[in-house]
């Protein structure tokens, strides 16, 4: 396995994914989830294999004003062959907004396996970012996603 070819198209598959939740395109992220999957939300609901996935997402961004995420990948790691995790850091800005809401900064955590078909998402969690009694922390985690916010964000109509 080349590793960093391995590792450029998992940080592809992630790049998709908050791409799709931030275009809103539920068909899109449930695409590149493996068929047996399972998602877990920012509430603890869960999702199980691309249909429900597909469904529960289009339902969400129909029926919600869901924000936008920037993102900082912490590492990825290969624990076997075929096998990746990526842990990161989220912040999302919403809709009409122009800058970070901390009470929904999360930590997320994907593991993807490869396919036949190449990288798919086989398992999604995505934690508030709490931070219960330590608020410099969450300040710290703020400031550093605040500073991922694309300047066009700013000006446009979100």
């Amino acid at each position: 396995m080349d590793w960093d070819e391995a590792e450029h198209d998992v940080r592809k598959l992630y790049d998709a994914w908050i791409d799709s939740w931030n275009s809103k395109d539920a068909g899109a992220m449930a695409e590149i989830c493996d068929e047996n999957c399972t998602i877990i939300g920012f509430d603890g609901s869960m999702m199980r294999g691309r249909a429900e996935v597909h469904s529960t997402l289009e339902a969400i961004f129909n029926n919600n004003p869901t924000g936008r995420y920037v993102k900082a990948v912490r590492d990825v790691g290969f624990p076997a062959d075929g096998i990746a995790i990526i842990n990161s850091v989220v912040g999302m800005v919403l809709r009409g907004k122009s800058d970070i809401n901390p009470s929904v900064n999360a930590v997320q955590t994907m593991v993807a396996v490869n396919r036949e078909h190449g990288w798919r998402i086989l398992h999604f969690q995505n934690t508030p970012a709490a931070y219960h009694g330590r608020p410099l922390e969450s300040e710290k985690l703020t400031d550093e996603l605040r500073k991922l916010i694309p300047d066009a964000w700013y000006f446009e109509k979100n």
